[in-house]
C-alpha cells in the first residue's frame, strides 16, 4: 500500500487534492495518507511574550490540526488509513522532511491555496516539484475558482 503525502492549508482549494485522492482510492488505488499542515515559525515578539516554547508549540499544533480538520474527515468518510503531522518552519523544507521521515512515495496538492494563502501554496507547489524526493502530482484549482487575471499563469 503507498503512502502519499497531502499537504493542506486549510482552504477549498487545498481540498482539492483530497477530492483527487478520494477518487483515486475509489478507482482502486490502494493507498494510506498523511495529511500535513506547516505554520509559519514563530516570531522574535511571540518569543518574548510566550517565555515558553511549549507554549508556542501548543498554539501552532492546534491551528495545524484545525486547519487540517476538514482534509482529514473526508478521507476518513472514505474509509482510507490517515495520519496528520503539524510542521514550523519554511513549508517546502519541512514537507520533504516529512516526506523522508515517513517514508511517503508520493505527494498530491494544490498548485495554491485561497485568498492570502494562494501566493504561498503556487511557491510551495513549485518548490516542491522542484525539491521533492518522490513523485508530486499537482491538482490545478478550476477556472471558476481561479483568481489570477486573464492572460496571468502561476
Amino acid at each position: 500500500m503507498i503512502k502519499i503525502l497531502i499537504p493542506v492549508d486549510g482552504s477549498e482549494q487545498a481540498l482539492l487534492a483530497v477530492q483527487h485522492a478520494v477518487r483515486l482510492v475509489e478507482a482502486g488505488l490502494k493507498a494510506r495518507f498523511l495529511v500535513a499542515n506547516v505554520q509559519e515559525g514563530a516570531n522574535l515578539y511571540e518569543m518574548v511574550v510566550a517565555h515558553d516554547p511549549a507554549v508556542l508549540q501548543e498554539v501552532s499544533t492546534g491551528a495545524g490540526n484545525d486547519l487540517m480538520r476538514s482534509a482529514v474527515q473526508r478521507l476518513k468518510a472514505a474509509g482510507v488509513p490517515v495520519e496528520q503531522e503539524v510542521g514550523s518552519g519554511d513549508p517546502a523544507h519541512v514537507l520533504v522532511d516529512i516526506i523522508e521521515r515517513h517514508g511517503c512515495e508520493a505527494v498530491i496538492m494544490s498548485t495554491r491555496g485561497g485568498g492570502l494563502r494562494a501566493a504561498v501554496m503556487g511557491a510551495v507547489s513549485q518548490a516542491m516539484v522542484q525539491h521533492s524526493p518522490v513523485p508530486v502530482t499537482l491538482v490545478r484549482v478550476p477556472d471558476d475558482e481561479d483568481t489570477t487575471d486573464e492572460g496571468e499563469s502561476e
